[in-house]
C-alpha cells in the first residue's frame, strides 16, 4: 500500500481491522494502570510495615486498648450466635416447606404473634441468630407481625438466657420470671402494633437467590454464604460503633444517674443500646450495676436483646433502613415502659 506524503505519521502502522478514532495500545495501557487485588494487599502490607512504629503506639494508648477490648468482646461473643442463625436461617429456607408454617401459626396475625412469640423461648441463640432466622420466616410466607415478634423474644426468653439470669440474680429469682414477661410483653405488643400501623412499602423483603437448577445441599451452602457475608459485615460495623462509644464514655456518668431513681432507668436504657453485649452474657453486667434499682437493670435486660447498636445494623442490613429507623426508637419505647410497669409489679 503506498503512502502519500500528506498521510498522517504512523499510518503504516495503523491496523485497518481497528476503528479509525482508537489510538494503538490504549486498551493494554488501560489494563496496565488498573490495580489488581494482590497489588493492592501487597501495597496495604507494605505501607503497614513501614508505619508500624507509629500504629503501635496508637494501639498502645489506653484509649485504643480500651476500644479493642469491646470489639472483639462483642464480636467473639456475637460470632458464634450469629453462625446458628445463619445455620437456621439455611435450613428453614432450604429444607422446610412453606406449608409447615401455615399449619404451624393460627391463620389469624393477631393470633399467630404470641404463638411466635412464645416459639422465641425454642432458640438458643442471642439477637445475632434471630435476626437472619426472622428474614427467613418473611421470605417464606410467614406475616410480619409474627416473625417480628420472633426477633424480639427469641434472644430474651429462650432457656440458656434466662437460665443465665437465674445464675447472675440468685438472690433474686423474680428477675427470671420478670425478664420473662416483661420481654414477652413487649415482642407481641410490636408484633400488633406493626399489624395495626406497619406498611408494606417500610419492610424490605430479604432478597434470596431462587437458587433454581441447584441441588438442596447446593442451594444450603449458597445460602450460609450469603447470610454470613450479609449479617456479619453488619455486625462487624454495629460492633465498632459500640467500641466506640463505650471507650468515650466518661464511668463518672453511671455513679451520677444511679442517684436519680428515673434518670437511672433511662440510662441504663441508653447503655444497653451503647454496649451491645450479647444476651447471653449481658445478665452478668447488668448485676454488677450494684448502685442501680432492680427495675433499672429489668429495664437494661429487656432494652439491650431488643434493640442495640448492632442490631439495629443487622436489622437495617436485613429488612431496610427505612424499616430499622421506625421500628428501632418504637421498640425502645415499649421495652422501657414494660420493664418498668412490670419491675414495678414484680421487683
Amino acid at each position: 500500500m503506498a503512502i502519500t506524503e500528506d498521510a498522517p505519521p504512523g499510518a503504516a502502522e495503523r491496523d485497518p481491522a481497528r476503528p479509525s478514532g482508537e489510538r494503538p495500545g490504549r486498551k493494554g495501557q488501560e489494563g496496565d494502570r488498573r490495580l489488581s487485588s494482590p497489588l493492592i494487599l501487597t501495597m496495604t502490607l507494605l505501607l503497614a510495615v513501614l508505619a508500624q512504629s507509629p500504629i503501635r503506639g496508637a494501639l498502645g494508648t489506653p484509649l485504643m486498648q480500651s476500644w479493642m477490648t469491646v470489639f472483639v468482646a462483642v464480636t467473639v461473643q456475637a460470632l458464634p450466635f450469629l453462625v446458628l442463625g445463619v445455620l437456621l436461617s439455611a435450613a428453614l429456607a432450604v429444607f422446610v416447606p412453606p406449608s409447615f408454617f401455615a399449619r404451624a401459626l393460627p391463620s389469624r396475625p393477631a393470633l399467630a404473634v404470641p404463638v411466635a412469640g412464645l416459639a422465641g423461648a425454642v432458640l438458643p441463640g442471642c439477637e445475632c441468630a434471630s435476626v437472619p432466622v426472622a428474614g427467613a420466616l418473611v421470605r417464606r410466607g410467614v406475616t410480619p407481625a409474627a416473625a417480628l415478634a420472633f426477633l424480639l423474644s427469641a434472644p430474651a426468653i429462650n432457656p440458656i438466657v434466662l437460665t443465665a439470669t437465674a445464675v447472675a440474680f440468685p438472690r433474686n429469682p423474680e428477675m427470671v420470671l420478670a425478664r420473662f414477661l416483661a420481654s414477652l410483653l413487649v415482642a407481641c405488643a410490636m408484633g400488633w402494633l406493626w399489624q395495626r400501623l406497619g406498611r408494606t412499602d417500610w419492610l424490605r423483603p430479604p432478597a434470596h437467590g431462587a437458587h433454581e437448577g441447584a441441588t438442596k445441599g447446593e442451594a444450603f451452602w449458597n445460602s450460609i454464604r450469603h447470610d454470613t457475608v450479609h449479617a456479619g459485615g453488619f455486625l462487624v460495623l454495629g460492633a465498632m460503633a459500640a467500641a466506640t462509644l463505650k471507650a468515650a464514655t466518661p464511668a463518672t456518668w453511671l455513679r451520677t444517674a444511679a442517684d436519680n431513681p428515673a434518670f437511672s432507668v433511662l440510662a441504663l436504657a441508653v447503655l444497653a443500646v451503647l454496649l451491645s453485649i450479647c444476651s447471653e452474657a449481658d445478665a452478668f453486667v447488668a448485676a454488677s450495676l450494684t448502685q442501680f434499682s432492680l427495675t433499672a437493670k429489668l429495664v437494661f435486660l429487656v432494652v439491650g436483646p431488643m434493640i442495640d447498636l448492632k442490631l439495629f445494623a443487622m436489622q437495617a442490613g436485613t429488612f431496610g433502613r427505612t424499616f430499622a429507623l421506625r421500628f428501632a426508637p418504637a421498640t425502645f419505647a415499649l421495652a422501657v415502659v414494660g420493664a418498668v410497669v412490670t419491675g414495678t409489679v414484680l421487683l
